[in-house]
């Protein structure tokens, strides 16, 4: 009897039947149900489809220039989506990496006093923060530019940071 009734509930449970409680007087049943669907996959490039966006500031950055706005880059990217597959899905753009030190709107680099802002036109596009609502067909031009900490002295030297730009649906 007992093996006949846990087969009777495995059974049931497998079918999907749900057995619901009769409401009472205050009281309304209530009924969830919904499609899980996984958001396109995407991808961003550089502007020729290479997998690394690389943005060279030359080997004439003066130590004594570096001031936000001088050595400005763009920044050649793209990104591609697979196509959408049933509902409404809205594309982040987010900048992933290390903040500066002494500029929390600034990439750090391996160089304490200089980091890099990243910019969306006039408006910095900070580490670790989003940009909502991305036209994959129309991304917003980034900007890169070398910053320093104010009152610091640079030395000669090559430099590098490193960041992570993330598209992702929500």
């Amino acid at each position: 009897m007992i093996r006949t009734m846990i087969a009777l509930l495995l059974t049931s449970a497998l079918m999907g039947v749900v057995c619901t409680a009769q409401a009472e007087n205050g009281e309304a049943e209530m009924n969830f149900h919904g499609t899980l669907r996984e958001p396109p996959l995407c991808t961003i490039t550089d502007s020729n489809g290479g997998s690394q966006i690389d943005v060279n500031f030359g080997e004439q950055v003066g130590i004594n220039k570096v001031d936000g706005e001088n050595y400005r880059q763009q920044l050649g990217y793209q990104i591609k989506c697979d196509k959408a597959a049933g509902g409404t899905w809205a594309l982040t753009l987010s900048l992933v990496g290390t903040a500066a030190g002494f500029d929390p709107e600034a990439l750090a680099t391996e160089r304490t006093d200089l980091g890099i802002r990243i910019y969306q036109g006039d408006k910095p596009f900070t580490p670790g923060s989003s940009l909502e609502k991305i036209d994959p067909l129309t991304p917003p031009t980034l900007w890169a530019v070398p910053v320093k900490r104010a009152g610091a002295t640079l030395t000669e030297g090559d430099f590098v940071a490193w960041a992570t730009l993330r598209a992702e649906y929500q």
